[in-house]
């Protein structure tokens, strides 16, 4: 009889693409998958490519901070766990692997009821709050740092990294090129804030196109609903709300990547070894994880790191030309660092687990 998995995750593309990732791996391995997310979440958009049966739950956000909404949501969260309840009973995993996202927590807490065994994966340095939630049911928790080992629970701690998606290592230069419509010969910057897009990084790349352009090709991958219109025909400039299977296409043109410092993303810059510009979340808009995660690829030699609150047009120009200039150097220093071998052994401690 197959096994059994349900995947779960989400709120961001950084709480699903590692579960992509995981999910041709599980296939080959003959696991049954199911994947457990919100209703209205990135995650139902990007495991459809996967033809994996999805299923939503009700969900609310916990914050540390003051919203009306925290007077609603933990009514959410609550017939989040009854619903997360009544599929696990249905779909009998033998294994939930939790990737976090607030999503995640009823999850978690209703397979530990039913005594399913739980696997949570922590991406960024400092744990966040909803896998903080999820530790005493978890049997295992897979983390992205070293640092991160002294702030979990020790018996439960695993170093494992981060799974990448082996298709993002198969991509062609000149298919990125001509999704792009680039027809010379310009090195690429490839922008990008995440899923969800930044505002500060594509007001500023915006800003500058006039100084970067003569130089460089730009590809900005820009978010959901923030296009601008106004220069859709710019020669040598491509924008994209988010883009799935090109993605790979557009590593393999990019020679610099400026992006924001979610860890999923880092890591994959890191194991495709691109050098690269980290603008991480300012610490007045997040918990401050991703400066975290960006100072320490910076003390590594990864990276250049601009903070969010000193981002203007003059600094990312001059960041562009020096990362460029330098590639070599950060090309090097990535290459000194193993990222790789995190899917097989994230797969290794799931079969543990389904074993019961």
């Amino acid at each position: 009889m197959a096994k059994k998995i349900v995947l779960t995750g989400g709120g961001t593309a950084g709480h699903v693409t590692p579960n992509l990732a995981l999910i041709p791996e599980l296939r080959k391995m003959g696991y049954e998958i199911s994947y457990i997310g919100s209703h209205n979440g990135i995650e139902k958009k990007l495991v459809e490519d996967f033809n994996v049966p999805y299923y939503s739950i009700s969900t609310g956000k916990l914050r540390r901070y003051f919203d009306p909404k925290n007077f609603s949501d933990p009514f959410r969260v609550m017939k989040g766990f009854v619903e997360a309840r009544g599929l696990l009973k249905k779909l009998k995993p033998d294994v939930v692997f939790s990737k976090g996202g607030f999503v995640s927590v009823p999850v978690i807490r209703a397979a530990s009821t039913l005594k399913i065994p739980c696997v949570l994966h922590e991406s960024d340095m400092t744990p966040g709050l909803a896998n903080k939630l999820s530790f005493s049911s978890a049997k295992t928790i897979c983390c992205n740092f070293p640092e991160t080992l002294s702030m979990l629970p020790a018996q439960k701690a695993v170093l494992t990294g981060t799974p990448i998606r082996k298709e993002l290592l198969q991509g062609s230069k000149e298919a990125g090129k001509a999704f792009c419509g680039f027809t010379d010969d310009k090195p690429v910057v490839m922008v990008t804030g995440g899923s969800l897009g930044a505002q500060s990084i594509n007001e500023t790349i915006r800003y500058a196109l006039p100084r970067i352009l003569p130089h460089f090709n730009v590809v900005h991958l820009c978010g959901k609903e923030k296009m601008d219109n106004l220069r859709l025909n710019t020669p040598g400039y491509k924008q994209f709300e988010y883009v799935k299977s090109e993605m790979k296409d557009i590593f393999a043109m990019a020679d610099v990547v400026v992006s924001r410092a979610g860890a999923n993303a880092i890591c994959e810059l890191a194991a495709l070894r691109k050098p690269n510009i980290l603008i991480p979340l300012s610490a007045k808009s997040s918990r401050g994880d991703q400066i975290i995660n960006a100072r320490s690829f910076e003390q590594q030699g990864f990276s250049l790191v601009i903070d969010n609150e000193e981002l203007d047009e003059d600094i990312l120009v001059e960041s562009i030309f020096d990362v460029y200039k330098n590639r070599e150097k950060y090309i090097e220093k990535m290459k000194e660092s193993n990222q790789f071998g995190a899917t097989e052994t994230i797969l290794n401690i799931i079969e543990e687990a389904a074993k019961k």
